[in-house]
């Protein structure tokens, strides 16, 4: 039996005491004609404790984790403190509208839920009469709180939807399929209103296009003759097609339309020609969205069919939870409902049947071919929705295993197997990451020396400025304590000025380039070692001077 309900409103958590309930007796038929009558149901139900939200986006917060059936901090705060002695209670069973958030409060509080249609009538109840059971809440206050909350909930999951990026792919398949059946259609109706009047031009140009816009040219068929020969191949491309075209017009059996009628088709062979264009244009976006989006099924099976798979799955994720079987027969779900009900044949293919893959194979092989394409596609698909980084180097490998699988129902050749092909893929990709990363680490380096260089530079400059703003502000000074003394000062601040210009012109080559600094030591070296053999070759002839007077001295004594 249930002894407390959670309620999570708009406003706050709220804990419900329920007391004299009887479950095994009750029926849920009578508990929900008891729920809409306060007095009785007021008797049974009562509250026992509220926690309000702190703020707007504090409540979002917590519904998107209650939403998801995860248990919040402030949740579990909330229970602990109402509920401290929860493992000794032993009729404490809480009530609450979401299994999975049962479940993670069970897992972390040890606190049992239960959650059935019993706890649900009484949860319905408690949502009829909240504003009735807390006394602080002002009329209209609750309605304001869940409007605010709907408004800002729904708008959260619009915008972080997952498969947002999915959806433009969805629209533009639609809307290319749509554009093709309407373009047909008026290409059609084009056709058939021109002909009344050059009935010979559809038997000569097959293209809707072209002939929509050899409808705009040509206008009245009568003023159509040589002078106009060479614009008519530029619209044409063909100078035989032309001049078929020309001939055609001066034996035409059409009759003669008014110049409003010809203005009318004109106007609607435009049209058509803006809506191929259109056509033509909206193609190419969904090419580079597929792209995008899916790299590596794009390149497994193509753009239109991978919309087309992904479109009708509702998602790329959706596609990817998908297993190969279920991917096979993708758009064949009538035809496979109709052969369980007739105990017929199954389909072998849904859309998968308009890649090339199919057509290519034999007829005895498609089955066996869709089968194999499904499950590469579901691989690719995975690979797509689920990496970090987007390449197409495991859709070709994938779609070098079909044309493999190809040759081998043709002729026999052995394809290779799977587990080669993926690894080598696996190899492939990490490689490629490398090199990207390798080649934006060296423009990162040389910006970080450049800075460093400029700013070691700026350094010594500004340190030099110093050093002479300073001394000459000495000199101002001495001139006004002692003037006998400016020979002097002048001679020892050119000296200094000296010095200086010295230390610059060594500091700025040593942070340049550390190699000057190694070879100038090296230099310095040699010089004092060269001084020092000198003056001790000196001191050595001397040394000999000496010995000579000395010997002389003796042999004249």
């Amino acid at each position: 039996m249930v002894s407390h309900l959670l309620f999570e409103s708009s406003s706050g958590y709220a804990i419900f005491e329920a007391h004299g309930l009887d479950e095994i007796g009750q029926n849920v038929q009578a508990v929900r004609d008891s729920v809409t009558d306060l007095n009785r149901f007021g008797k049974v139900v009562k509250l026992f404790a509220f926690q309000p939200f702190e703020s707007a986006h504090d409540a979002l917060s917590q519904i998107n984790s209650v939403s998801e059936g995860i248990m919040t901090d402030e949740l579990r705060n909330f229970l602990d403190l109402n509920f401290p002695e929860k493992s000794k209670a032993k009729d404490l069973v809480l009530g609450l509208a979401d299994s999975k958030l049962g479940a993670s409060i069970f897992d972390e509080t040890k606190l049992p839920c239960r959650s059935n249609e019993f706890v649900l009538e009484l949860l319905r109840g408690v949502r009829l009469h909240f504003e009735k059971f807390i006394k602080d809440l002002k009329p209209g206050d609750l309605e304001k709180a869940q409007l605010g909350l709907g408004h800002s909930y729904s708008r959260a999951k619009v915008k972080f939807n997952v498969n947002r990026v999915d959806n433009m792919v969805i629209q533009a398949i639609f809307l290319l399929d749509t554009l093709d059946k309407d373009v047909n259609s008026f290409s059609m109706r084009v056709r058939e209103w021109y002909s009344w009047h050059f009935p010979e031009l559809v038997k000569i140009v097959n293209d809707n296009y072209l002939y929509s816009k050899l409808a705009k040219f040509i206008e009245n068929k009568s003023e159509l003759s040589e002078e106009k020969l060479p614009a008519l191949i530029e619209v044409v491309g063909d100078e035989d097609k032309a001049k078929e075209i020309v001939e055609a017009a001066k034996a035409s059996m059409g009759q003669d339309l008014s110049p409003v009628d010809l203005i009318n088709v004109q106007m609607f062979a435009q049209r058509v020609m803006d809506l191929s264009e259109y056509r033509k244009n909206l193609y190419d976006y969904l090419v580079t969205k597929m792209n995008d989006i899916a790299p590596n099924l794009t390149a497994l099976i193509g753009e239109i069919v991978g919309a087309r798979l992904i479109s009708h799955a509702g998602s790329l994720t959706n596609l990817a939870k998908c297993p190969s079987s279920t991917l096979q027969i993708l758009g064949a779900e009538k035809a496979l409902f109709r052969a369980l009900k007739t105990k017929g044949n199954t389909p072998k293919y849904g859309l998968i049947f308009h890649s090339s893959f199919i057509g290519r194979a034999a007829s005895k092989n498609k089955g066996r071919m869709a089968r194999y394409l499904a499950n590469k596609c579901s691989i690719a698909s995975r690979i797509d929705c689920f990496s970090d980084s987007s390449s197409t180097i495991f859709g070709e490998k994938l779609r070098g295993l079909v044309e493999e699988r190809l040759d081998f129902y043709d002729k026999g050749v052995a394809p290779k197997k799977n587990i080669d092909v993926m690894r080598a893929a696996i190899e492939e990709a990490s490689q490629q990451k490398d090199d990207m990363e390798l080649d934006e680490e060296p423009e990162t380096t040389a910006k970080k020396s450049k800075k460093t260089k400029s700013k070691a530079t700026a350094e010594v400059a500004d340190g030099g400025v110093e050093e002479l703003k300073s001394e000459k502000k000495k000199k101002k000074d001495k001139k006004t304590v002692d003037p006998e003394s400016d020979q002097e000062d002048a001679k020892s601040e050119k000296k200094k000025k000296s010095k200086d210009k010295r230390k610059l012109e060594e500091q700025v080559p040593e942070e340049e380039n550390d190699v000057d600094d190694t070879t100038s030591k090296k230099k310095k070296k040699s010089k004092v070692e060269a001084e020092d053999a000198s003056a001790a070759s000196a001191i050595s002839e001397s040394k000999k001077k000496k010995k000579a007077k000395k010997s002389k001295t003796e042999e004249s004594d």
